[in-house]
């Protein structure tokens, strides 16, 4: 029984992880810092659960991935809002 949940995990963690890399491909087009921080924490979130259910702590992980995320997408979206300003878009 322990090895059949263990093969579940995993493969939790890999669909997990999966759909957290097309939703970054999807939403990697973030146009201002509030629209990354959203995106950036949802798929950090959903990378750090991933993570963490394979190491057995998924709570800890996602928490961990969505503040991690959220910085990350706060200043990918700002950048991307500065240089749409500079290059008059």
């Amino acid at each position: 029984m322990n090895a059949m949940k263990t093969t579940n995990l995993n493969r939790l963690g890999r669909f997990v992880a999966a759909a957290a890399l097309c939703g970054s491909l999807l939403l990697g087009g973030c146009n201002n810092a509030g629209e990354g921080a959203l995106s950036g924490a949802a798929l950090g979130a959903l990378g750090g659960l991933a993570i963490g259910s394979l190491t057995g702590s998924a709570g800890k992980g996602a928490a961990i991935g969505a503040v991690a995320g959220g910085i990350g997408g706060a200043v990918l979206g700002d950048q991307n809002e500065r240089s749409s300003r500079s290059h008059g878009r």
